[in-house]
């Protein structure tokens, strides 16, 4: 690559999700992690 060249980070904002996103975000464990119950949260901070 060269460093000349852009990367585009928006792509959160400048797409729309596809069928295959949608499901994950509908099926997504969530939790606070302020309170401590975000699985995700407390999986990275078990590493």
């Amino acid at each position: 690559m060269k460093t000349d060249q852009w990367v585009d980070l928006r792509s959160d904002t400048v797409t729309q999700p596809g069928d295959a996103m949608h499901k994950a975000m509908v099926s997504a464990e969530v939790g606070d992690d302020v309170y401590g119950d975000d699985p995700t949260v407390n999986q990275l901070l078990s590493c």
